[in-house]
């Protein structure tokens, strides 16, 4: 028997060691995937933000959660095209646990960069911080409400077992019987360490509520479908929806700024996605239909341009970032 979390961490730890579960023949296909503008308006997000910055050189452009490096192959080629200075500056990072992950980033990205293990070892300095879709993937411990107390979720043999919360964080009083609160001590953690950095800006984009709430919102995905996630822990994608007001919270409370979250498809359009897709469009008419479907996928609300948001978190010393201007 182990709390969820803990369940959590070693399920997804084994699932990323084992695999590549990007792309139509892997499990789930995420944003940078879907289209090269993604990556694109990211990495001049980042060069605008530089700039804000006073232009530091060098600077730390780092990503956690890199994937098969396609975010930051896209985020690079663009900043090389329309903000040289900033490529001469940036020193690529990514932080992957995965060695079979990292081999597919070192095919993409050549030896530019530098690889970390955890985030603790991130250089000091400015920096510039991207997570797409990595926050889903930390751990939670889930809290339901028994009568006039809270008990915990323990996983065993594939099921849940409760017990009563001995040390739970401060938690809503106001719960009806059976609600369950997710809470992710990692998630804030890692936006602590991340905000109390002179000189940072982090621009997370994942999925989840702007302000939290109660459900229980565990998921996991294989190949392509909905699966049980507390079965066979390492095959499949366990992930639980962001609680980004907490995570500004941590940001906040660690003496930074947090801006958003936005919708997804409300940042991306302030970006310039569609603009972008639609010169890819134009460039490759052979591609028009697919490129053009693929910035609705990200934009509409009905698709993930509502579910998916963005939230900042920068040095208090920093002005608003772009797209997230009132």
């Amino acid at each position: 028997m182990e709390r969820l979390d803990a369940f959590m961490a070693r399920a997804t730890a084994a699932y990323y060691a084992t695999r590549d579960p990007f792309g139509a023949a892997g499990d789930f296909i995420t944003a940078p995937e879907i289209s090269q503008a993604f990556g694109e308006c990211l990495g001049l997000w980042c060069a605008v933000v530089w700039e804000q910055m006073g232009r530091p050189d060098p600077v730390i452009l780092a990503e956690l959660g890199p994937g098969r490096g396609t975010l930051m192959a896209d985020a690079l080629r663009a900043i090389a095209e329309v903000a040289p200075a900033f490529r001469a500056a940036l020193r690529p990072h990514l932080v992957e646990a995965s060695p079979r992950l990292r081999e597919a980033q070192r095919a993409r990205l050549g030896a530019d960069v530098i690889w970390h293990q955890e985030i603790a070892s991130l250089p000091t300095g400015p920096a510039l911080i991207l997570a797409n879709e990595f926050f889903d993937a930390l751990p939670v411990r889930q809290f339901v409400r028994r009568g006039d107390a809270w008990a915990e979720r323990f996983v065993a043999d594939g099921a849940f077992l409760e017990h009563p919360a001995l040390d739970a964080p401060p938690l809503p009083g106001a719960a009806s019987e059976g609600a369950v609160q997710e809470v992710s001590e990692m998630s804030r953690a890692v936006v602590a360490t991340l905000a109390a950095r002179p000189g940072t800006a982090l621009l997370i984009l994942d999925y989840g509520p702007a302000a939290g709430g109660f459900g229980d919102t565990l998921q996991a995905m294989q190949t392509h479908a909905a699966a049980d996630p507390l079965a066979e822990p390492g095959s499949r994608d366990i992930t639980a929806h962001v609680d980004f007001a907490a995570l500004a919270a941590a940001a906040r409370e660690a003496g930074a700024t947090a801006h958003g979250p936005l919708p997804q498809g409300l940042f991306l359009q302030r970006l310039g996605l569609a603009t972008r897709a639609a010169a890819l469009a134009r460039a490759r008419p052979s591609q028009a239909a697919a490129q053009l479907s693929a910035a609705q996928r990200l934009l509409a609300p009905e698709a993930m341009g509502r579910l998916f948001k963005a939230l900042a978190v920068c040095d208090a010393a920093l002005p608003i970032p772009p797209g997230f201007e009132s």
